[in-house]
């Protein structure tokens, strides 16, 4: 009888989740999902002027494996910086979950350096302020992007 109930519950927990998941998509985008949309498209235009112009003037990127940059001009920098070396990138959205002010983006960034691909699954949390990114914290594995950049660089 135990069992019955557990599975019972255990179906219970499932269809509530699908009814859920299903009722988010068939609701419209919110702003915030579509904004973080926008910005991760924006990203194949390598334009670090166009991506800082996403977040509040005190806004902050915190691309994990190194430290907190804050304002929109050292974003800008920052971008700048990392990006210089790149040929093209696109970044493929796996997964994304907004609720309010906070959208969540599992992504695969195909990065393309000296005419080498380099690809790295990543996680970005976003957290918005009046349609203006104030957080993004990106995690990745730092290894995985430095070997797979070191092959491309070598490879020319």
């Amino acid at each position: 009888m135990k069992k019955i109930i557990c599975s019972f519950l255990s179906l219970l927990l499932c269809l509530s989740f699908y009814i859920e998941v299903s009722a988010q998509e068939d609701s419209p985008m919110s702003q915030n999902e579509q904004i973080i949309r926008e910005f991760i498209a924006a990203w194949s235009n390598l334009d670090p002027v166009e991506l800082a112009s996403y977040f509040a003037e005190d806004g902050t990127y915190h691309n994990i494996p190194s430290g907190p940059i804050t304002g929109r001009l050292n974003i800008e920098q920052f971008i700048a910086g990392f990006s210089s070396s790149w040929d093209t990138t696109d970044w493929e959205i796996v997964s994304l979950l907004a609720d309010g002010d906070l959208v969540m983006v599992e992504r695969l960034d195909k990065t393309v350096v000296a005419g080498n691909p380099v690809n790295l699954p990543c996680f970005g949390y976003f957290q918005l302020l009046d349609g203006k990114i104030k957080v993004w914290r990106d995690y990745f594995d730092l290894a995985t992007y430095t070997s797979a950049l070191a092959v491309a660089l070598d490879a020319n």
